[in-house]
């Protein structure tokens, strides 16, 4: 598996540690974005700086997951465990979108909770769902490793 490369000259392997990383990377955007208005509720005015850093990691996530680092040889199962990844970070997007919406549609006076909930509400669907698919593809690249 070690030879194989995409059109670019990119050995697979590398390229979906690249994926991992920059995905790991936003992931950890979306983090620090959603625990640092809780550390501070009071300071309304954080929200609308975490806000952009929350909504750069999910752009960062979802662009990550867009890559295709499938290999031929994958099973049909493999390949759509890996393409359910992307909507993870399509319900992170869809989080970032109702930040933006509630802070302007609420105001600046109603409160961290009541902008964020349903940002909270998605991330948590987007999280549930990469947990999952990354479970599911680890045993099923396990199971097909065996087979080959």
């Amino acid at each position: 598996m070690a030879g194989k490369s995409n059109t670019k000259g990119y050995p697979l392997e590398k390229r979906r540690k690249l994926v991992e990383a920059t995905a790991t990377f936003g992931l950890l955007l979306i983090c620090a974005a959603l625990v640092a208005p809780f550390a501070n509720p009071s300071d309304v005015d954080m929200l609308g700086i975490f806000k952009w850093i929350y909504s750069a990691g999910a752009l960062i996530f979802t662009v990550a997951r867009v890559v295709n680092v499938n290999d031929p040889e994958d099973s049909l199962r493999l390949r759509r465990l890996r393409r359910l990844e992307f909507w993870a970070g399509v319900a992170f997007v869809m989080a970032a979108a109702f930040w933006f919406y509630s802070e302007s549609h609420l105001g600046p006076n109603a409160g961290v909770l009541a902008v964020m909930k349903n940002t909270i509400m998605f991330t948590l669907a987007g999280a549930l769902i990469q947990i999952i698919s990354s479970w599911l593809i680890t045993s099923r690249a396990r199971k097909e490793q065996k087979g080959r």
